[in-house]
């Protein structure tokens, strides 16, 4: 495929068959596709050109798809889908700890990859496309402050809805996209308990997302907003509900 195209995903799997005819699947129905097939040739087609979303084994030749991640995520925020035939519960949590987005088991039917590939690039690009307009028009993106568009977290902690970063104490810290949107609604639902199936409608907005997916986003917005994430004392745990952060801050 010519790299200068619009291209919307890489597929990195080191199983060629399987790479090429998933590509070729997402491209006939206009999901613009290319895949690798090493961890090498993606560091190099990520270096020339940009994609929205990737789709990464974890078994990559001699290298794995997990270190790849973790270089990947030094440099790009776009969302990383796992997929892999390791079905155990250890490699799900490393994938989604290192900053994958969603893990999917091997064998998958290509229509619901392709679905759920759908989904995730929708809300991706309407977040990028906000924070965009946000920035360049500065209108009031949410009701918790029109003034400038942050939202207080704590004393000298906002989130910044223009930007889609944390502002501690005057500085910067980023949010992986699946992380802001959650923190945001989370915090435009202050006062109320927000079950998990209710997050997952709205957030996810995707039937197939395991439920531990939740659980470990919650942990790293924790561990960047808390003062003691072990002891959260903003977002709190109702156990066996969801989760619910206090009207008043």
């Amino acid at each position: 495929m010519d790299a200068a195209e619009q291209i919307k995903v890489l597929m990195i799997d080191d199983d060629e068959l399987i790479a090429r005819s998933t590509a070729e699947y997402f491209n006939i129905v206009g999901v613009k596709t290319a895949y690798v097939t090493s961890y090498e040739a993606a560091e190099e087609f990520l270096d020339r050109q940009e994609v929205s979303l990737l789709l990464l084994d974890i078994n990559l030749g001699d290298k794995s798809g997990f270190d790849l991640c973790k270089k990947i995520r030094e440099s790009y925020d776009m969302p990383i889908l796992f997929i892999s035939a390791r079905t155990s519960d250890d490699d799900v949590l490393i994938a989604l700890n290192i900053g994958g987005d969603d893990y999917i088991k091997k064998p998958y039917t290509l229509n619901i990859l392709l679905a759920k590939v759908k989904a995730v690039l929708d809300r991706y690009e309407k977040a990028r496309e906000a924070a965009r307009s946000a920035a360049s028009d500065g209108k009031e993106k949410t009701k918790a402050d029109p003034a400038d568009g942050r939202i207080l977290i704590r004393k000298d902690l906002y989130l910044d809805t223009a930007t889609h970063k944390l502002i501690d104490h005057g500085k910067q810290e980023e949010l992986r996209a699946m992380e802001y949107k959650l923190l945001l609604y989370l915090l435009e639902n202050a006062g109320r308990v927000i079950t998990r199936d209710e997050l997952l409608d709205n957030v996810w907005r995707d039937e197939n997302t395991c439920d531990g997916t939740i659980t470990v986003h919650i942990r790293h917005i924790r561990e960047k907003i808390e003062a003691d994430p072990k002891n959260p004392a903003i977002i709190k745990t109702a156990y066996g509900v969801g989760y619910m952060v206090e009207e008043k801050r």
